[in-house]
């Protein structure tokens, strides 16, 4: 699934050192990207410090015809969601944090002749997440954790219009495209537990956030097109609504092998929030003012493992081996967001020098081969099935990730 991370459109790349690790960073961190995982563990970070970071994504995926047996491949493009985290150490029992990623997103952008043109040919979503967190010691062993995500949204969809079905001449394609924004607020909130001193327990839950997005619906028409025709298709404004989904996580970390640690992590994630699409116009289009798209995702998991070698004070090497789950059933899958079940294995390094923290990583992330095999096509609520515009067949996708962050102390 192109630039998406995680099950849906997730992004789970908040930090280099928990790529490394496979995400199980959320019972134990070096890095402030733990306002991202697991807020209450910022009280083990001393004084002020600072951490950015970057991801490159580069994605690959493609799809073969069950109608043709042709294959297309979605644009090859690089991405590179990013981070901003800072934590200070108030007291002993206070510390406060601030943080700045991209928790969602997704590109997808198919070409403009290939066979499911009329479902979609671009389908991109951007988020931006300003997060203060506040945590506080209980006792030498609970530390608690409870923020704010203020949230900016941006999305654009895209795809053909078949004039052919309109009009007895053979018209080019025309095209359609709708782009929105809007904003949203939730919260977070996290738990750190050390029953041992080899031994920690970490939770943390981020809430559903609904976004109410306005925008505009635009059409590309071809010239000549009869008025009769081009009239069915205004530019207009409109307006939907998401909901993104609460995420919970529970990781239990271990460092009684010394110099080797590893940390078991799962994540839940509501996505049964996310039912249906609807946009709402101003103007009719097509007879229309309201455009439905059934989704029904399902609620699903994530689970990893990380480990971590400590070579000697300045050297750790990270591993991990992550496994995700697929919220999408087969009765609404399709090319706009092409998910599946995926697995994905990391390696990396930590090194430290005097006050400055560097973590470089590298990922494989591999979605399982899916079929779609269900009657979405070009017109999905005209009761009648195209087969020809189905882009029923085969869709495989994969990842390569490159991590980096740099955190310093002062």
């Amino acid at each position: 699934m192109p630039y998406a991370y995680g099950s849906g459109f997730i992004i789970d790349t908040q930090g280099a050192s928990s790529l490394g690790q496979g995400a199980a960073t959320i019972a134990h961190t070096d890095y402030a990207s733990a306002i991202y995982f697991n807020p209450a563990l910022i009280n083990k970070l001393e004084g002020t410090q600072v951490e950015l970071g970057t991801t490159l994504l580069f994605p690959s995926s493609k799809f073969k015809s069950d109608i043709t047996g042709k294959t297309f491949k979605i644009e090859r493009d690089v991405f590179y969601p990013s981070t901003f985290y800072l934590t200070h150490k108030i007291n002993d029992r206070v510390s406060a944090g601030l943080g700045v990623f991209n928790p969602f997103g997704l590109r997808a952008k198919w070409s403009e002749n290939w066979e499911g043109r009329y479902i979609i040919t671009n389908s991109e979503m951007q988020t931006y997440n300003i997060n203060p967190v506040v945590s506080y010691q209980i006792t030498p062993y609970i530390a608690v954790a409870a923020g704010l995500d203020f949230l900016f949204f941006d999305a654009t969809l895209e795809k053909k219009i078949n004039l052919s079905l309109l009009t007895p001449f053979p018209f080019p394609d025309g095209g359609q495209k709708f782009k929105g924004d809007g904003n949203g607020v939730g919260y977070n909130l996290g738990i750190l537990f050390e029953p041992h001193k080899n031994i920690s327990i970490g939770a943390s839950y981020r809430s559903e956030i609904k976004v109410d997005i306005d925008g505009n619906a635009t059409f590309d028409l071809p010239p000549g097109l009869p008025p009769l025709i081009s009239a069915l298709f205004p530019d207009t404004s409109g307006n939907t609504d998401i909901t993104l989904p609460q995420q919970t996580y529970l990781g239990i970390y271990y460092k009684g092998f010394d110099p080797l640690s590893f940390e078991v992590a799962l994540r839940w994630e509501g996505w049964s929030t996310y039912d249906q699409l609807k946009i709402n116009l101003d103007k009719s289009v097509a007879g229309s003012t309201t455009f439905i798209s059934k989704k029904d995702w399902k609620n699903t998991y994530t689970v990893s493992i990380g480990a971590k070698y400590q070579l000697n004070d300045q050297v750790a090497f990270l591993a991990g081996y992550l496994y995700g789950g697929n919220p999408i059933p087969d009765k609404t899958f399709d090319p706009a967001i092409p998910d599946a079940k995926t697995h994905q294995w990391s390696i990396g390094t930590d090194i430290k020098y005097k006050k400055l923290r560097f973590a470089l990583a590298y990922a494989y992330q591999k979605w399982q081969s899916r079929n779609k095999n269900n009657s979405i096509d070009d017109t999905p609520d005209d009761g009648f099935f195209n087969s020809a515009t189905s882009a029923n067949g085969e869709y495989n996708s994969d990842l390569h990730v490159i991590g980096i962050s740099l955190n310093y102390r002062f």
